[in-house]
């Protein structure tokens, strides 16, 4: 609604239509993987329910998170909608997150195990036999996981559709990748570049949305 007061669009509709086709080219072809030390970590998207916590919560939408520790700093952020914490799904998509020989920090959850053997130094972190929490454990992407639910509650008020959750995760992440920037200008510019050079979406694409794995 605030785009389309600020440029004078004649409805809502076309204003939502112009915001998700600027996330569609958020997310650059063959951007450069995370490296270092990253840890990694799955979060949910969604209201409480009542007896069911962690990896065994129904009827929320899950997602994955990398982020690169600099000492205390955070570094660039991945995110990605997942049906399932698999072993195969949380290793594909360290794979296409982060550059070879990096470390990997998890949690002890068993999916992980395979990152190990994907040309990863995997360190795994065994909660149970620690005195710290798990936000104490892998602060980072407990950071990040707290900022983009504050986001989508705040900015988008939590009504955000699971279909179209992985394209504000890739808005979320464009943000956070830049929020260190001082020519804001410039990136408006490289996204007006990158908007350009996508494939067109129609409307009843984006109402009628595929699978978004990134």
């Amino acid at each position: 609604m605030g785009l389309q007061q600020v440029l004078g669009l004649g409805s809502y509709q076309t204003a939502w239509s112009w915001l998700h086709k600027l996330r569609r080219a958020m997310v650059r072809p063959g951007r450069d993987r995370l490296r270092g030390l990253v840890e990694v970590d799955e979060t949910f998207i969604g209201g409480p329910e009542e007896g069911n916590r962690g990896r065994t919560a129904l009827d929320k939408s899950q997602v994955v998170i990398a982020v690169e520790r600099q000492g205390r700093k955070l570094g660039r952020v991945r995110l990605r909608a997942i049906e399932e914490a698999s072993s195969a799904v949380l290793a594909q998509f360290v794979e296409d997150s982060v550059e070879p020989g990096s470390t990997v920090r998890t949690d002890g959850w068993r999916s992980y195990q395979e990152v190990g053997r994907r040309g990863y130094r995997h360190e795994a972190i065994n909660q149970s036999r620690s005195s710290k929490s798990a936000a104490e454990l892998l602060p980072g992407v407990h950071r990040i996981a707290s900022l983009l639910k504050r986001w989508l509650l705040g900015t988008h008020h939590g009504k955000v559709s699971g279909y179209h959750l992985g394209y504000y995760l890739d808005e979320f992440a464009f943000r956070f990748n830049r929020r260190t920037s001082k020519h804001r200008g410039k990136l408006f510019y490289r996204l007006l570049q990158q908007a350009v050079a996508a494939e067109p979406t129609t409307y009843q694409d984006l109402i009628q949305p595929k699978n978004h794995n990134r």
